[in-house]
């Protein structure tokens, strides 16, 4: 399982390419080999760049629903919709197509964000407004989400 961290301030240039920050290549690269796949988030205004072996354990959960079931074969069509494999090319860009561009409303700053085991590609503005919530929601989230686990049952 890739684990990841770090959140870097980069550009987006004429051409649709992000220069990676160094910090994250290094931590990809024993991933270059494999490609990555680059697509829309499910919840956020923001893409998702999955290394190769993380988006095979995704899709083994998706390829176990069953495509006769109209609410399953929706989900996976609108999952799926703007899917681009990619690669980080010797000079450590990526390319970002344009349709992916205009999903994302990515302008010349943006933020690169680990997040454990993707990365998140976003507008810096919707990013600061993503992350900067009222302290107190965050905690009653944090309680929510993570409060029931016990520390048996954490890895």
């Amino acid at each position: 399982m890739v684990n990841l961290i770090g959140t870097y301030e980069c550009t987006l240039d004429s051409k649709g390419r992000i220069l990676l920050p160094s910090g994250l290549k290094k931590q990809l690269d024993s991933l270059l080999h494999e490609g990555f796949v680059l697509k829309r988030s499910v919840f956020q205004p923001c893409l998702e760049l999955h290394p190769m072996s993380e988006w095979n354990r995704t899709l083994g959960k998706i390829n176990k629903l069953n495509r006769f079931v109209k609410k399953n074969n929706d989900f996976i069509r609108q999952f799926t919709a703007g899917l681009k494999n990619v690669d980080i090319d010797n000079s450590g860009r990526l390319q970002v197509s344009k349709d992916l561009i205009q999903f994302a409303k990515l302008e010349k700053n943006i933020v690169v964000a680990a997040s454990i085991n993707v990365v998140e590609i976003w507008d810096k503005l919707l990013y600061e407004n993503a992350v900067n919530v009222n302290d107190d929601d965050f905690a009653s989230l944090a309680e929510e989400v993570m409060g029931n686990i016990s520390e048996d049952e954490l890895p």
